[in-house]
């Protein structure tokens, strides 16, 4: 007999496809439930059965109690399994599914509710003598109360919302003149984000790391832990880079964090899978504090998976379905290393604003885990998370497991979608994170001074090949004069030219000979004799006896290439047809940085503007930026508020003054 008939995942992506690929194993049928923008998702494939929520918009949606509850009724589901983000941590769903008879896989209602208010989870277990970092946390406190208890922390301060996550209203304070003025601005923020403006303070850790455990408990009492998780390779408080177990502990201190993670469930009547996040100093890695509790399931549980050899999925259905856990702290064991990096749809070398468009060709690396939200065709828009998946790889000490990750990242491609590969694997490089030696700044200290690599010569030559290999394709064997040689009477070979647009530079590329025996050149330098070939999906270069494979794909008008371990997207250049206005020059354009939806417009039609003034503001997956006026001049609106835009879109001109 099964756990359960029938279980309904109650997300989308990658998470959803992963749940249902253990709900397959274990012989339970699965439902999937999907918005209007996600109709056709992998995940809504996956399933056995797919139930419509509502429109794009997560909250008639994903973000719907009642949508929710009604796909259970209507599909036969007998348990939620609410992955995580959307609704997962959410009390009102977890108690409106025991109201309709249905169980919520994960812990009760009452669990979520006091760790989800960090004020309230702080008191509760520093009863269970569980250490928290020094600072003061209590309902109702007014600005004056906390600039007054700020001295006696200690500075720097950390300001914190009570409510909410993701970094949010969060600011480190180093002169105490500063604070005032950084408590209004977090109360905005966190009233503005959470609906809560409850703040508290703590002292800031210097050189903070951020290690995290993972535990299980049953209903009939027993609660373990599984070891850590080293996440520190954060952007601006998101997890990158996540690793089992940490380099930072020994095993004196993984036994006490992870007693302390123990102490933490229990204080709380915990039960199925949750994660005691803790903050530790880099310099004293004997002295930790909690942070907070993460009441489902992690992003970076698979690390966990790895190392243990359980599946945390399987183990939140059988605790859900009242099952006890079938073994004991002492029989949890180690094994090796795990390295989890994600695959955010973001541009690294623009200020990691989110990305979009159609995936056009996906290629996943052999030899490691991918849990995967997307497939070739999945069109990524702005609507939610911009993660796509997470590539884990494993081994038997740190040094081999980040070697196999740098390995398989180099042979993920996700063609037509910029994304946040090619940064990863230069940051695994850095030598600080192969010592481990991390702290939670240091991805956004790398950012800081990183800067995207120049495109590199096999990237143009297969991209040139690819237009030459389709002419030659299209040519009429029975017509020597159709061939793409460039070739006439009296003028012999003429080559064949390719202008392309790589990392904001024009290229040009030009082919002589035929693709069995060619000699290219690149921007009038000479490139050499190679030989091209077509072959699934992409083209095959073999120069100076050299042979690689470089998936290609084009969408008409960019050329999307994988060569060297990493995607480029290179545009075919376009004649720039200047407009006629003002003293004949060209009208600056304001494009899109982003697909999303404009989401207000500052200016009207033919209104003047000062440089800088604000024309047209852009959303997309929960990021504003607001496109100004380069210059003094008159506004040329080419959209409306609502409209959806692509990536560089032209969505206002100027004639300057």
């Amino acid at each position: 007999m099964s756990i359960f008939d029938t279980v309904l995942v109650a997300n989308r992506g990658e998470i959803a496809v992963r749940v249902i690929r253990t709900l397959r194993r274990l012989g339970i049928r699965s439902v999937a439930v999907y918005s209007d923008a996600d109709a056709g998702a992998p995940h809504v494939r996956a399933a056995d059965v797919a139930y419509r929520l509502g429109p794009a918009a997560a909250a008639e949606s994903y973000l719907s109690v009642e949508r929710v509850v009604e796909a259970c009724r209507a599909t036969g589901a007998q348990a939620v399994h609410p992955g995580y983000g959307f609704l997962s941590e959410n009390p009102a769903l977890a108690a409106a599914l025991a109201d309709a008879g249905v169980v919520f896989v994960g812990p009760p209602a009452e669990a979520i509710r006091v760790m989800g208010d960090k004020i309230t989870a702080k008191k509760t277990v520093v009863a269970s003598g569980v250490p928290v970092v020094p600072g003061i946390a209590e309902p109702g406190l007014t600005d004056d109360d906390l600039v007054a208890a700020a001295p006696g922390i200690g500075f720097p301060v950390l300001v914190k919302p009570s409510a909410g996550g993701g970094g949010k209203g969060m600011h480190v304070v180093e002169d105490a003149t500063d604070l005032p003025a950084v408590l209004a601005g977090a109360r905005r923020e966190a009233r503005a984000a959470f609906g809560d403006d409850t703040l508290f303070l703590e002292r800031f850790v210097q050189r903070p790391r951020h290690v995290e455990v993972q535990v299980l408990a049953d209903t009939h009492g027993a609660v373990v832990h599984l070891g850590e998780r080293e996440c520190s390779l954060q952007r601006r408080h998101q997890k990158v880079v996540e690793e089992a177990p940490s380099p930072l502990l020994d095993a004196v201190t993984r036994a006490r964090i992870g007693a302390a993670a123990c102490a933490t469930a229990r204080s709380v009547g915990y039960t199925g899978a949750g994660t005691v996040e803790f903050i530790v100093s880099a310099d004293r890695p004997d002295e930790f504090f909690f942070m907070e509790m993460n009441t489902r399931l992690q992003v970076e549980h698979p690390v966990t998976e790895v190392v243990t050899g359980l599946d945390l999925v399987e183990q939140q259905l059988r605790v859900a379905a009242g099952e006890p856990l079938a073994f004991a702290q002492d029989d949890v064991a180690l094994t090796g290393w795990a390295v989890e990096a994600r695959v955010y749809a973001e541009d690294p070398g623009r200020g990691f604003l989110p990305t979009g468009g159609r995936v056009l060709a996906l290629t996943e690396p052999a030899g490691a885990r991918v849990d995967s939200g997307i497939a070739a065709g999945t069109l990524v828009g702005s609507d939610y998370d911009p993660m796509l998946a997470k590539v884990v790889a494993a081994g038997p000490d740190r040094a081999t497991a980040l070697a196999a990750l740098d390995r398989a990242l180099a042979g993920t491609a996700v063609l037509g979608v910029t994304t946040n590969v090619g940064f990863v694997r230069a940051l695994l490089a850095e030598p600080e994170v192969r010592a481990g030696q991390l702290d939670t700044a240091l991805l956004d200290r790398f950012a800081a001074g990183w800067a995207p690599p120049p495109v590199p010569d096999s990237a143009l030559l297969a991209a040139a090949a690819s237009v030459w290999l389709a002419a030659w394709s299209a040519a009429d064997p029975a017509d020597p004069w159709s061939a793409p040689t460039g070739f006439r009477a009296g003028s012999g070979p003429a080559p064949f030219v390719v202008r392309l647009e790589g990392g904001g530079q024009p290229r040009t590329v030009t082919l002589t000979g035929t693709p069995a025996a060619a000699h290219a050149t690149l921007d009038g330098a000479d490139a050499g004799p190679l030989t091209c070939a077509a072959e699934d999906g992409g083209v095959v270069l073999v120069r100076a006896g050299v042979r690689s494979r470089c998936p290609v794909a084009d969408d008409g008008e960019t050329l999307f290439v994988h060569a060297e371990g990493a995607d480029w997207p290179l545009r075919r250049a376009r004649r720039v047809v200047l407009r006629p206005d003002a003293a004949g020059a060209h009208a600056p354009e304001l494009t899109s940085p982003m697909p999303g939806t404009v989401i207000a417009v500052p200016a009207t039609a033919g209104q003047a503007v000062s440089a800088g003034d604000p024309v047209v503001v852009v959303e997309a997956m929960k990021m504003e930026h607001t496109l100004r006026a380069p210059v003094d001049g008159v506004v040329e609106l080419l959209v409306t508020a609502g409209a959806q835009v692509a990536l560089d879109q032209v969505l206002a001109r100027l004639t300057p003054a």
